[in-house]
């Protein structure tokens, strides 16, 4: 949709930066408020959602329903129903019977939905936000200038590397840019894949997959003590809700940061099908004798050199206490990813709250700022807001609050009560 023109002196409601899904429902969900005038600032061209991630099959482990705006607002037209229907998709996803959209249909499905909105201006990079005369002034690269009375920052997480790895030579790739080069890494001898988790587990099926076909060594090394599953039971699911920020957010903050250490496996498991499909892939290829690959598990890497095409790696065996080497070609790092506090907010640091860590400080709306109500955080809240920070399906329900805190006023019916069990005395 055409932008609309936008006075030099004009002072918006907000201004939102960076464009992850939880900025885009938000975006999806004040479109429609004529009360509230917001612009979404996002450098790249287009939508993008984990692009180096589009496997064959790979799926959301959160269903249909944790889409821009459905558990904020049913009746929006930008829901993931809405979206099959206008697609022509619909009668198919419901004889599909299956809850969870494929990765790369959610990522049209959000690419949809941003271009039916007139508030987002792509190709925008956010170089510095100050705070003048009562408003944001948020500049960009291009000069342009956006004032608001208050920021949604929405700049997401970047792939993070381990410190093995921060000077590390060679051709060695994040999941993130997996699919872009799966062919180049396949044309070598030995690949070796480092992490846990849903994206380790995608990509070593994937290669398992393919590993008589192109004849190379394949190897799983993660430091955690196995292949943990993804905990996905009810009672487990009711922590993603309005009771349980409540009570994790009024935790001391050593205690929530405790807590955050142990929930990894709350969110950060591996889809207990997909566990299962791995291994009978490996007990059909070992039919025909002996697969080259090994899972090596309690396998922390501590350091790594590349040396004439190959990768050494270091790793120490911890419940053994042992030390041990291990080389290959190809490098696959599935270590996730990691906050990182923009430069564009320097000049705002007097202005912003942070807790004893060097972390945001981020109150139990959101806020992260002095006025307790000027400036919003999406995501990056695993310690002030537990597992429902990165969780795709407390996204609507977070953009209810921060827009409840823009207006002023419910818009957005916020629920309080949704859990059978107590989780404070």
């Amino acid at each position: 949709m055409t932008a609309r023109p936008e006075a030099p002196d004009h002072v918006h409601d907000f201004v939102g930066v960076g464009l992850g899904p939880f900025n885009l429902g938000l975006a999806c969900l004040t479109e429609p408020i004529a009360g509230l005038d917001g612009v979404f600032l996002e450098s790249k061209p287009d939508f993008e959602w984990h692009a180096g991630m589009f496997l064959d099959g790979a799926h959301l482990q959160t269903p249909f329903m944790s889409d821009l705006v459905t558990l904020a607002d049913p009746t929006s037209p930008y829901s993931f129903l809405n979206y099959l229907k206008e697609k022509g998709r619909l009668y198919s996803f419901y004889i599909r019977e299956n809850f969870y959209p494929l990765r790369v249909e959610y990522d049209d499905y959000c690419r949809w939905a941003a271009n039916k909105l007139s508030c987002v201006r792509f190709g925008t990079t956010v170089t510095e936000v100050t705070y003048e005369d009562e408003v944001y002034v948020v500049r960009t690269r291009t000069g342009a200038l956006h004032r608001a009375r208050h920021l949604v920052l929405g700049t997401g997480t970047a792939p993070h590397l381990p410190d093995a790895c921060k000077d590390l030579d060679g051709d060695f790739i994040h999941t993130s840019r997996y699919a872009h080069h799966k062919a180049e890494l396949q044309r070598k001898r030995s690949i070796t894949l480092v992490g846990s988790g849903q994206s380790a587990a995608e990509i070593y099926h994937d290669l398992l997959s393919e590993i008589d076909v192109h004849g190379y060594r394949l190897n799983w090394v993660t430091r955690s003590p196995r292949f943990f599953p993804l905990e996905y039971t009810k009672l487990t699911l009711e922590m993603t809700s309005p009771e349980y920020i409540d009570y994790f957010h009024a935790l001391p903050e050593d205690t929530r940061y405790r807590l955050a250490g142990r929930q990894k496996g709350l969110f950060k498991g591996i889809d207990g099908d997909l566990i299962n499909e791995i291994f009978d892939l490996l007990y059909r290829k070992n039919l025909g004798g002996p697969v080259p690959t090994r899972l090596l598990t309690n396998s922390a890497l501590r350091s790594a050199r590349h040396e004439n095409g190959t990768y050494v790696l270091g790793l120490r065996q911890q419940e053994q206490g042992k030390d041990y080497e291990l080389t290959t070609e190809g490098l696959v790092l599935a270590t996730g990813y990691h906050y990182t506090e923009p430069a564009f907010l320097a000049p705002l640091r007097d202005r912003l709250h942070y807790d004893s860590r060097g972390n945001f400080d981020i109150g139990r709306n959101y806020a992260i700022d002095v006025t307790g109500r000027g400036v919003f955080l999406q995501n990056a809240g695993v310690h002030a807001h537990s597992i429902t920070s990165p969780d795709l399906g407390m996204g609507a329900y977070r953009n209810a609050c921060i827009i409840r805190e823009l207006l002023g006023s419910e818009y957005y019916p916020v629920e309080k009560s949704i859990a059978f069990q107590e989780f404070a005395v």
